[in-house]
């Protein structure tokens, strides 16, 4: 079986390495495709380095555009010229739904399975009732998105399990870490994001919030887990802070961290969703550029925070754009360091998040490379 599979950044090849070996585990598969250093060690050669393609927000797309439409016409002819039995589309929308309307003009016939939901539940909901076009079957890594594309009149949709459920052991603290939580100096995560604009917009204001805390909390160990291609960068950034974190690096560390925090303050993003699963009271922040906050009209729901969604609550509180003021984080983070009622809410509700989050049997990597083979044998695609 000849698979096409497209990702377009780091988080689409965490999906897309685990997916091709869970299919290599079930039949005999050939890729071909767009991925990263681990999709191309699971033996995808790649038609061109995914960097080329791995841009986020509106202005970086904007200065970027020759090269994304050289790639999307590059990818789309392959594709065709190929003829695989299905193609996989991962996230990075403004890419791979490109390719796959192109695909699905010159392939009528050919199967196609969106990995990873677009937010149709938050804003343009009406690219569900669009996608029903070139999109067969979406794998959805959050519980409520079936509903909301049956809802929005979406292609079919089943929930395969979020990633993170894979490794709640490696996220959740031991006796000795839980210990480590409750012990003084408390432990305080600062999470300013994995992306340049998200370090510069948010590193400023998190270390002016840093510094009102230890006002209050003198006695406190801030850890700063940085991503690699940043660090750097971050490194210089926190240079004026006047009480400086401690950085590091790798994932082993970062979730070593976790399992030993008391309270965090983090970009808003999957690393909430993190945070949540390792039981971790957080703070969320976020600002965009001037140009991207005319989007929060076309915004549909009242959080952007992943636990939010997922709990229908508003358990961490979240702070946008010129509320994302450090007086305003250092008012709600103060309460998560001590034993107070507030710190106990959001304990409380992210326990719910297992039962939520939790597949019948198998792992996501299993349950989405079930439902692609059996995509890739349909040819009725009218339902």
């Amino acid at each position: 079986m000849k698979i096409g599979i497209i990702a377009g950044e780091a988080s689409g090849d965490e999906l897309g390495f685990k997916l091709m070996a869970a299919l290599k585990r079930r039949a005999i598969v050939n890729f071909i495709g767009v991925g990263g250093p681990r999709m191309e060690a699971e033996g995808l050669s790649s038609f061109f380095p995914m960097a080329d393609i791995a841009v986020m927000g509106l202005v970086p797309v904007i200065k970027k555009l020759p090269t994304l439409l050289a790639r999307i016409r590059e990818a789309t002819e392959e594709i065709i010229a190929a003829k695989p039995d299905v193609l996989v589309i991962i996230d990075s929308p403004d890419f791979t739904h490109r390719v796959a309307k192109r695909v699905r003009k010159a392939l009528p016939d050919l199967a196609i399975v969106d990995y990873v939901s677009p937010t149709v539940w938050a804003w343009r909901p009406g690219r569900a009732k669009a996608m029903r076009a070139y999109v067969d079957h979406v794998l959805a890594l959050l519980p409520f998105e079936p509903a909301a594309h049956q809802r929005l009149n979406g292609p079919a949709c089943t929930y395969v399990g979020h990633p993170l459920t894979e490794i709640l052991s490696t996220l959740r603290p031991s006796a000795d870490e839980v210990q480590r939580r409750a012990t003084k100096p408390y432990r305080l995560l600062v999470l300013p994001g994995s992306r340049r604009s998200e370090i510069r917009r948010l590193l400023g204001v998190f270390g002016e919030t840093v510094a009102l805390v230890a006002q209050s909390i003198p006695d406190l160990d801030v850890v700063l887990p940085a991503v690699p291609h940043l660090h750097e960068e971050i490194v210089a950034g926190v240079e004026s802070w006047s009480l400086k974190p401690r950085i590091v690096t790798g994932v082993d560390a970062k979730y070593e961290a976790f399992r030993t925090a008391r309270a965090a303050l983090a970009a808003s993003g999957t690393v909430t969703l993190e945070l949540a699963l390792a039981q971790v009271p957080t703070v969320v922040a976020y600002k965009v550029s001037k140009v991207e906050e005319q989007l929060k009209y076309l915004i549909t729901v009242s959080t952007i925070v992943l636990p939010n969604l997922i709990l229908g609550e508003n358990a961490m509180p979240e702070y946008l754009q010129a509320d994302a003021s450090a007086e305003n984080l250092c008012a709600a983070l103060i309460p998560l360091l001590g034993d107070t009622p507030e710190r106990s809410a959001q304990l409380k509700a992210f326990l719910k998040l297992d039962d939520l989050m939790r597949l019948p049997e198998g792992t996501p990597s299993d349950k989405a490379a079930t439902i692609v083979l059996a995509t890739a044998c349909r040819t009725d695609r009218t339902g």
